[in-house]
């Protein structure tokens, strides 16, 4: 079985091909997805399963920004936990500014599966570049 690290980079690598299912099929059939708190794509509270990870995230992400690409700088794992340093890049449709956003990424895995994924970026730039307001602001 690859470690942990090798499977967290077949996810990165798996969404950088546009093999979307790759990547998804690394994940636990109930893992707990958390995008940062107030982030552009934020919910509330967490997706559940990664079948809720394209709808609630990846298909957004593709409307809203064109040559969305993560650029990941550096993967350490600690057992059971992968922690990844990144920068978000792309051009943001609605206003055609750019994103370069630093972000960082835990993810924990159990048995080779991906359980749980915790997202932390600058979602002040974010929502600025993409003009996209989280969903609880706007529904306030």
């Amino acid at each position: 079985m690859a470690d942990n690290a090798t499977i967290v980079r077949g996810i990165y690598d798996g969404l950088a091909r546009g093999d979307i299912m790759a990547a998804l099929g690394a994940m636990h059939e109930r893992i707990e997805w958390n995008e940062a708190e107030h982030f552009t794509y934020w919910p509330g509270g967490a997706f559940i399963g990664p079948q809720a990870v394209p709808a609630g995230v990846l298909a957004r992400i593709a409307q809203d920004i064109d040559g969305f690409g993560i650029d990941v700088r550096r993967i350490v794992a600690a057992g059971d936990t992968v922690l990844v340093e990144a920068r978000y890049k792309g051009t943001a449709k609605a206003t055609g500014k750019a994103i370069d956003a630093q972000v960082a990424h835990v993810w924990d895995l159990r048995e080779g599966e991906a359980v749980r994924f915790q997202q932390y970026t600058d979602t002040w730039h974010f929502a600025q570049a993409t003009g996209v307001v989280p969903l609880e602001r706007a529904l306030a």
